[in-house]
């Protein structure tokens, strides 16, 4: 390191040489985990959790790899112990231990191989605990010197670290929700306050002067030494509240905690006012504390209005973007090109390569991190997430570039060519942050949002039709104004009634007061934006010429009663006036939206031209075949919802809500005993909620509805066998099940018999309001004729007819067994395979025929698997020879609406 004036203590040379240069094992993990981090990113919707993933590489990876390579760097300079104490040799095999733990931990949660999770664990916590005995060994065996301190800030760390893994692993074993809170909580804050914080913290005592080059505050080792129990305290008090279910204990710990770190932080406020950061190293670790102090700050809040497990997302993206990727790359821009040596000049040319565009960097960085956490639309957050990302990623080429440059400077410097850089004054370096830059990641960040609102303009208000309809002049304008604050709560306006007098100018300001979703208003051919908890908007009619009637816009809303009326005193209205409401047969009203016509068209008809004889090919056709359950007894799996167009029949769009883009959702399969960890994310436009079948549990926190860009944790352990359905519960439930969101969770019945072949049909309703060629065209359901029950279309699995083209498959003498779920949301399902007969039916949880386990009459049979909504089975069967075997819903005008497939068995 290089010294600070009457700063940091300085080691000999000859105790150092061993450190210089490059160390494998000291200087590419942390780069590898980094790398492994960003590419996560960028496929995570492929990658089985993936948030968890990308957390704990950054974390369990690149952090903790660098806090056991650092830490021993400072205690070694500080202690001025023997190398011989922890040789090199010695040090590598505790970093190959760790490397070799953390991979398999990484590769065994996503993979839920468990044995490797545990033995993964296992290896980490035995390198942690040798690394904290090497500490103090150290300790003891050096003479006494000033900070001291430091050493005993990495001890706590270093004990506090295989007790946060502890916690993480009892996650593991299936308990109850209430408490899988209680120990998430006690993990994540053991981990990133204790391990992670008390590290930066012990370390921050002499590495932040020495980062600015100025001397440090004369009191920062004792403020250092009475700031350590402290934060001791509060931790112990944090872990023991959130264990014990007591919010205001763990609130206190959080609150005492914090009164710690501001203590422990007067240490590095002097310095920093005598030199501000310059450099992206200190400007980069100046971030990370800012968002160190947000993130407590924002766990305070949770802790004490319920807890963090539905926020994890939230403080992931505070802790681990905010503060562990800032903390990590400014100390590593200074502390890289130190380790590796070779005089001022060397690491001077090294840390400019690290300094390259350092404003622009932290600018996008942490203003792009700020728009992500604010209410903005999804796409918006969408490409505001890649800009930050690759200005995170951008620290790494420059990592490799800055340890090249310093290597090749000091073998130039040794073989007598000139140095780099010899002129420039280590101590007295000149600002990188520059003004042009601030402008230019600003600036990227703008840009950034403008494509997200250009991406999608209707999400953040713009592109709907704003202007009012035509008026009448026969009414005179009054010139007065009357204005009204409605607010939006349910499934109701308040106050849903105004009246205002003819030719008065009407303003309405609407406020969505609905935590759960987001609702509108369309009235006199304006429409407001989409609102979020807390949005207002305003309408203005000119002037009033007759009686209004408005409607929030979102699917199924104003079937459940959510309008508003205008009603009109003094005079006569004028003739024809606009209610809003006067589209002709088959169209659209004046407001531009759509979910209401009843009429006109021939899609309003069960029946009709919507399925051909001649179809065109079916673009995108699900797969039936169902994958066996997994060797896994916790499974976890995020659901995305989401709105796409998706094609319903072939050459047939609709707007659809999905669970990851698909409709069904995807289907989750286990065993009786298995534990199911469901994240819901909500990355829609209203909200939406989660309600498992196969799970039993209190609906009140698990199934309420979280509106667009929250997420929710769902947790529950699969008691009971059968084919169960999951769907949206969110109100109008049957428009948000009709659009799609629904799907088939698959608990086996105990010793079930393997067959040759394994298929799932899924039995929707689909109701258009539109006859849609292209994903351009698509409109969403049409909740009028959901409550008529007037479905378009009958479907398997989200299409009509598909697998009349794509067919399932089987060969003859194969045992074939098809399960089906009946997800409604209204019409039953008869089930039945032309030309098969069922030697075996499992209905509702009961074997019905040819349970495994019985005798029965072996020349029994069954034609039919008859299912209500939300009901499902299977059924097995052989097929004697070759053909083509109709699978059917023996309603037969659901069959003829869509409901139809195709068994192609073959010798």
């Amino acid at each position: 390191m290089n010294p600070a004036p009457s700063s940091a203590p300085t080691t000999k040379r000859p105790e150092r040489a061993q450190a210089r240069g490059r160390w494998a094992l000291r200087d590419y993990p942390a780069l590898w985990w980094m790398v492994m981090a960003v590419g996560v990113a960028l496929i995570h919707q492929w990658v089985p959790d993936a948030t968890w993933l990308m957390v704990h590489l950054v974390l369990l990876g690149a952090l903790t790899h660098s806090i056991f390579v650092w830490s021993t760097h400072f205690a070694q300079a500080l202690l001025k112990t023997p190398e011989a104490l922890d040789p090199r040799s010695r040090q590598s095999l505790r970093l190959a231990l760790l490397f070799v733990g953390t991979a398999l931990v990484m590769v065994g949660v996503p993979t839920a191989q468990w044995w490797l999770v545990v033995l993964g664990a296992v290896l980490v916590s035995a390198a942690v605990v040798w690394h904290g005995l090497m500490l103090w060994r150290r300790l003891r065996n050096a003479l006494p010197g000033r900070f001291r301190i430091t050493i005993r800030y990495y001890l706590v760390a270093a004990v506090s670290l295989p007790v946060g893994i502890a916690f993480g692993a009892a996650l593991a074993l299936g308990l109850s929700q209430t408490w899988h809170d209680r120990l998430l909580t006690a993990h994540m804050m053991t981990n990133l306050l204790a391990w992670v914080g008390l590290t930066v913290t012990g370390t921050l005592v002499t590495l932040w002067p020495t980062m600015l080059r100025t001397p440090m505050d004369p009191r920062a080792e004792s403020l250092a030494r009475q700031a350590l129990p402290v934060l001791v305290a509060a931790l112990v008090v944090v872990n023991s509240g959130a264990l014990a279910g007591l919010r205001p204990v763990t609130v206190s710990g959080l609150v005492l905690y914090a009164a710690g770190l501001v203590w422990w932080g007067r240490a590095l406020w002097a310095p920093a006012r005598r030199r501000p950061p310059s450099e992206f190293a200190t400007a980069s670790v100046a971030c990370a504390l800012g968002w160190l102090s947000v993130g407590l700050v924002t766990t305070t809040v949770l802790v004490a209005r319920g807890g963090v497990s539905d926020r994890v997302g939230l403080l992931a993206s505070i802790f681990v973007v905010g503060f562990a990727a800032q903390v990590l790359p400014g100390a590593l821009s200074y502390l890289m090109p130190t380790a590796l040596g070779g005089g001022p000049s060397v690491v001077r040319a090294g840390q400019a390569v690290f300094n390259t565009l350092a404003a622009l960097r932290l600018v996008i960085i942490n203003v792009g991190l700020v728009v992500c956490l604010a209410p903005v639309p999804s796409l918006v957050r969408v490409v505001v997430s890649v800009l930050v990302l690759v200005a995170l990623a951008s620290f790494l080429p420059l990592m490799v570039r800055g340890i090249i440059t310093s290597v090749r400077a000091r073998r130039a410097l040794a073989g007598g060519l000139p140095p780099i850089d010899r002129s420039a004054r280590v101590d007295r370096p000149s600002s990188s942050l520059t003004l042009a830059q601030v402008v230019a990641g600003a600036s990227a960040v703008l840009v950034a949002i403008t494509v997200g609102v250009g991406l999608d303009p209707v999400a953040a208000g713009i592109g709907a039709s704003t202007s009012a309809a035509p008026q009448d002049t026969s009414v005179v304008a009054t010139g007065e104004t009357t204005r009204v604050e409605v607010s939006a709560a349910g499934m109701t306006f308040t106050p849903d009634t105004v009246t205002v007098p003819l030719g008065n100018r009407l303003v309405i300001d609407l406020v969505n007061d609905d935590p759960s979703t987001t609702h509108d208003l369309a009235i006199a051919g304006q429409k407001t934006p989409r609102l979020g908890h807390g949005e207002h908007a305003e309408i203005v009619i000119d002037v009033v010429t007759g009686p209004l009637e408005g409607w929030c816009t979102i699917v199924g809303h104003r079937q459940s009663g959510m309008t508003f009326d205008v009603q009109t005193t003094g005079g006569t209205p004028a003739a024809g006036t606009d209610t809003g409401d006067d589209a002709g047969p088959g169209e659209a009203p004046a407001d531009g939206t759509a979910g209401s016509s009843t009429g006109g068209s021939h899609t309003d008809h069960g029946s009709g031209p919507l399925l051909t004889d001649d179809p065109p090919p079916v673009i995108l056709p699900v797969d039936p075949v169902l994958a066996p359950a997994p060797d896994a007894t916790t499974h976890r799996i995020t659901l995305t919802a989401q709105e796409v167009p998706l094609e319903v029949a072939p050459g047939l769009w609709q707007q659809r809500w999905t669970f990851n883009g698909q409709a069904p959702g995807p289907t989750l399969r286990g065993k009786v005993g298995d534990v199911f960890e469901i994240t819901l994310v909500n990355d829609g436009t209203m909200g939406h909620s989660l309600d498992f079948h196969a799970g039993a549990l209190a609906p009140d926190e698990p199934m309420r509805t979280i509106p667009p860009g929250e997420s929710l944790v769902y947790r529950f352990t699969a008691t009971r066998s059968g084919i169960w359905m999951y769907h949206c519960s969110t109100m109008p439930m049957s428009s948000h099940i009709a659009a799609g969101m629904t799907g088939a969770v698959i608990i086996d019945p105990p010793d079930l018999p393997e067959v040759d072949r394994e298929f799932l049909l899924v039995q929707t309703e689909v109701y258009l309001d539109s006859v849609a060629t292209s994903a351009e065209e698509a409109t969403e359901v049409n909740a009028d004729k959901i409550a008529a029950e007037q479905p378009d279309l009958v479907v398997f699995n989200g299409i009509a007819n598909q697998y009349d083209e794509h067919v399932l498959e089987a060969r003859v003498g194969e045992r074939v067994r098809i399960w089906v779920l009946d997800s409604g949301p209204n019409r039953p399902s008869s089930f039945h395979v032309v030309g098969g007969q069922f030697d075996t039916v499992y209905q509702e949880g009961r074997w019905v025929l040819g349970c495994p386990d019985e005798e029965g009459d072996p020349t029994g049979g069954s034609q039919v698997l008859g299912l209500l909504p939300a009901q499902g089975g299977f059924v097995e069967l052989e097929m004697p020879e070759a053909g083509h075997y109709p699978l059917v819903s023996h309603l037969m005008i659901d069959a003829e609406r869509g409901a139809h497939g195709i068994l192609r068995v073959t010798e």
